[in-house]
């Protein structure tokens, strides 16, 4: 099986279960499976908006992340977009949403997932140095991908090894 085939499978299986909420513990923290270690980060749609595409059916991902994405990026990313690699600390969120056609427009429906990247050489040496989250329709309570990084993100995005594991480009 390809790495590509590989990570549509991963990320399919996490996508597919983004409407689920895990159950709480009984001691009112959250349980083992929906523990993660990259958070949603508070107010990354003010951060530099690094550019933004639509993934239409036939795509090689659409069954995955067909819609409109929007990137975004803190200081520590964007530096990392002028002068790869990316330096510990940089964070990279990409924001899909359902696109909605009409009228002679498209518009973002709502919102699927926010998809996170966190650069930590150390704590996440197994990736390649990210760390990779899928949240639910944005919910910060609502992590999908966890322990699973490996197979659900990092697959993929071997193919960008080159590139410090980074798909996407700053565009000024």
């Amino acid at each position: 099986m390809s790495r590509l085939a590989s990570a549509v499978i991963g990320l399919s299986i996490v996508l597919s279960f983004a409407a689920a909420e895990p159950a709480p513990a009984a001691d009112g923290a959250a349980p083992a499976a929906a523990r993660t270690t990259v958070s949603l980060p508070q107010g990354y749609r003010s951060w530099r908006h690094v550019k933004s595409m639509i993934i239409e059916p036939g795509h090689a991902l659409a069954a995955l992340v067909e819609g409109t994405h929007h990137v975004y990026a803190n200081e520590q990313a964007m530096r990392g977009y002028a002068k790869r690699p990316f330096p510990d600390g940089a964070i990279i969120v990409f924001d899909l949403f359902a696109t909605v056609k009409g009228d002679q427009a498209i518009t973002d429906g709502p919102r699927k997932a926010v998809i996170v990247m966190q650069k930590d050489a150390k704590r996440f040496a197994a990736t390649g140095g990210w760390g990779y989250e899928v949240f639910a329709n944005g919910k910060p309570d609502a992590p999908q991908v966890r322990d699973g990084a490996r197979e659900a993100c990092h697959a993929c995005h071997l193919a960008q090894k080159d590139r410090d594991f980074v798909f996407s480009d700053y565009r000024d």
